[in-house]
């Protein structure tokens, strides 16, 4: 019988951009299992209202309970960490449950200008957790804040599109541009920002673009590190960390990732294969997702 440390760890984001969160998880904690799943119809949860993303949230960590099994869950979404996380953990009271927030005090102990660009969903950073956290690090250091409406949306179409022969012709580079521009100078003078926090997981995904226009002084945080070693630590203190597999065929059971999706098979695929460099057969449909 399987214990309950070599059950799996259930991921969820809006979409493909929580895979940078499963990036760093899987690095972190090799010897784990893991199910993403990607809630692309109802992609992006940004730009959509608190009590919605709640309803899917709870949705999503129910599924995961009751057909994966799931011994601890990650909301690989800012946005969904906002609007639900405390409800998920009263619901989940005993399962490890993680979320992720904009890495702002990672930043303010990078900076070096004390200039801090931050850009995000309008979900995320319109939000009161959102407000909580920056209240806790604005008197160190100076915060420009960048809505970013579209941005992740056109970066959950691209992946499914051939990459572009000139990238700097695509909607999302477009878009980070338009948006850096607002925020105002990048660089590591004095009153330039010169270290930009990616407030969503999808930006993780535009990070070449974003850091092919702002130059290499500035330097681009995001938050799959933090979240993993979260996670890790509190597996350790559950008692969950799965073992190193005995031989083999431990190995080909237990070492293994299945990525869902609630929309377009074809394009979580894509995402697969792009980003994680997994075979479409390691995704399906969440059948029982509604």
């Amino acid at each position: 019988m399987r214990s309950a440390a070599q059950a799996p760890i259930g991921v969820f984001d809006s979409g493909i951009g929580g895979l940078s969160v499963l990036q760093a998880l899987q690095a972190e904690l090799p010897h784990e299992r893991f199910v993403y799943l990607a809630d692309s119809a109802h992609a992006p949860y940004g730009e959509r209202g608190d009590a919605f993303v709640a309803e899917r949230t709870h949705a999503i960590a129910d599924y995961l309970v009751t057909h994966h099994l799931i011994k601890a869950l990650v909301v690989a979404c800012n946005t969904a960490t906002a609007a639900a996380i405390h409800e998920a953990r009263l619901r989940y009271p005993h399962m490890p449950l993680v979320g992720v927030e904009p890495a702002l005090k990672p930043a303010v102990s990078h900076s070096q200008t004390r200039h801090i660009g931050v850009i995000g969903t309008h979900g995320t950073l319109g939000s009161d957790k959102f407000a909580n956290l920056l209240a806790t690090v604005q008197d160190q250091a100076q915060f420009v804040i960048q809505p970013c409406r579209g941005l992740a949306n056109a970066i959950e179409l691209s992946t499914a599109q051939a990459p572009a022969a000139d990238k700097t012709q695509t909607e999302v580079h477009r878009l980070c541009v338009q948006y850096t521009q607002a925020m105002g100078t990048f660089g590591k003078s004095p009153g330039q920002i010169d270290t930009l926090v990616l407030g969503c997981t999808h930006y993780v995904f535009a990070a070449a673009d974003l850091q092919h226009i702002l130059g290499p002084d500035v330097t681009l945080i995001s938050t799959g590190e933090p979240v993993a070693r979260q996670t890790r630590r509190l597996l350790e203190a559950a008692s969950l960390m799965a073992s190193a597999p005995q031989n083999h065929s431990e190995a080909q059971e237990y070492k293994h990732t299945q990525l869902l999706t609630s929309g377009s098979l074809t394009a979580l695929q894509a995402a697969a294969l792009r980003w994680l460099q997994m075979p479409a057969q390691a995704c399906a449909e969440a059948v029982a997702l509604r």
